[in-house]
């Protein structure tokens, strides 16, 4: 499969594109800096400026999905508009450029701990982050208005981490609008494992303009 991976580069974006590889899938990584070392087989770096829409549309041309972890930079004081601007910058790149398939890794704040309450709204979220959960959660329902693409939004666990050597452990439950849950109420998912899940629904589509999740 071509794939194309924007923020490859980021905490989770190199997650994702190491598992890509190792399934030898064919990567276009894109990245505002592609000095990073990708260290990754059938990987291609490209350069890339969100703002830059017509460089994104030729760059994009010919995958078969586009896979999007773009995050504006949590110490961003702006980081509210600039992902909001960002993140609409690439799903019309995405349509322009002619690629159906659209996943876009969002946060675990838009989640439902119950009917009306979100995982943002909570009096425990840190605040120090809640702008840019706040511009994922709202770029979420801007993107549910999409209709041109197969889209899908991916939820993380609320508690998500990178784990040691051998934390890839594969096994995952999946979801919805609401967290996934262990035995003790912890909604985690390592990094790793998020990979994994991303990976697997780029092979097998399961969640076509629909929102999900997944934990232990």
């Amino acid at each position: 499969m071509k794939i194309a991976l924007i923020g490859a580069t980021g905490f989770v974006g190199s997650a994702i594109l190491k598992e890509l590889s190792d399934r030898n899938h064919s990567i276009k990584a894109f990245a505002r800096n592609i000095e990073a070392n990708l260290g990754q087989k059938n990987v291609v770096g490209i350069p890339m400026d969100v703002n830059n829409t017509d460089k994104l549309v030729a760059d994009l041309k010919g995958a078969d999905i586009v896979i999007s972890a773009f995050n504006a930079g949590w110490n961003n004081p702006n980081i509210y508009e600039d992902y909001m601007k960002g993140a609409k910058n690439i799903q019309e790149a995405v349509k322009k450029a002619g690629v159906n398939r659209f996943i876009v890794i969002g946060g675990a704040g838009s989640l439902y701990l119950d009917e009306n309450k979100k995982v943002l709204d909570s009096p425990e979220f840190p605040e120090e982050i809640k702008q840019g959960a706040l511009a994922v959660n709202d770029y979420f329902d801007f993107l549910g208005n999409e209709v041109d693409l197969d889209w899908e939004f991916f939820s993380p666990a609320i508690e998500m981490h990178q784990g040691t050597s051998g934390n890839r452990t594969g096994k995952y439950r999946l979801g919805l609008d609401n967290p996934v849950v262990d035995k003790q109420g912890r909604s985690v998912l390592s990094v790793e494992d998020l990979a994994v899940v991303i990976a697997d629904e780029a092979e097998k589509q399961n969640f076509v303009r629909r929102r999900f999740t997944a934990g232990y």
